[in-house]
């Protein structure tokens, strides 16, 4: 597996809350130099990315990094966010509800920014750090069933990122047209590598492409 098969599958992010405008036009550079699949930013810097950078794929979030706002502020983000240029959104579900056993909840809000954004790529990020082994299958069935394009580990802002068993996991229980999104931790190419053999379609990371300058 080539560094160039592995960047065509990563999602360059910055999420900082100290990320300035020359942070993130710098992460947009990048992307276009290793040809990414997409940069993964705030919403507030789609508007500018796509009249600078209109080669590149824009990812932003909604609902981020908790998920516990309301569902009409999802959809709010992500009307908006689509509006200013943005090609692919990555919401973050409401962890309290599904803890305390609402699925209905999660999967209305899910079906609900889905239809707001249509055509574009849905990816929803489940905090998978922070749930049971049950709980994640629940998961991989309402994402399954609400028309949703990927599942997504996590935020990389909670107590954990990726790992391959959650992987493997959603995989095995998700249907097959829903692609995975290992995030949160990856800090090495091999490690890009893995989860792509793993059965990850996406990779989030920021770290890629320092290793990669580091083997030239």
């Amino acid at each position: 597996m080539t560094n160039d098969f592995i960047f065509s599958h990563v999602d360059h992010t910055l999420l900082k809350a100290t990320a300035a405008w020359r942070d993130i036009r710098a992460l947009c550079e990048e992307a276009e130099r290793y040809h990414m699949a997409s940069v993964c930013v705030p919403s507030s810097f789609v508007k500018k990315i796509h009249e600078h950078f209109p080669s590149l794929t824009i990812c932003t979030v909604v609902g981020f990094p908790l998920g516990n706002c309301s569902r009409a502020a999802k959809t709010v983000e992500a009307v908006e966010a689509i509006r200013d240029g943005a090609d692919e959104i990555d919401m973050v579900i409401h962890i309290g509800a599904l803890k305390e056993g609402n699925l209905s909840y999660v999967t209305g809000e899910i079906k609900a920014v889905k239809e707001t954004i249509g055509d574009h790529i849905l990816k929803v990020i489940v905090e998978a750090c922070l749930l049971t082994c049950e709980e994640k299958q629940a998961m991989c069935r309402i994402v399954s069933m609400s028309g949703a394009d990927f599942i997504k580990t996590s935020t990389g802002f909670s107590t954990g990122g990726a790992t391959y068993e959650d992987v493997k996991l959603f995989r095995e229980h998700c249907s097959p047209d829903v692609r995975i999104k290992a995030a949160g931790g990856i800090r090495t190419l091999e490690d890009g590598q893995a989860y792509l053999d793993q059965g990850a379609d996406r990779l989030g990371a920021s770290a890629l492409v320092g290793e990669a300058r580091k083997q030239k």
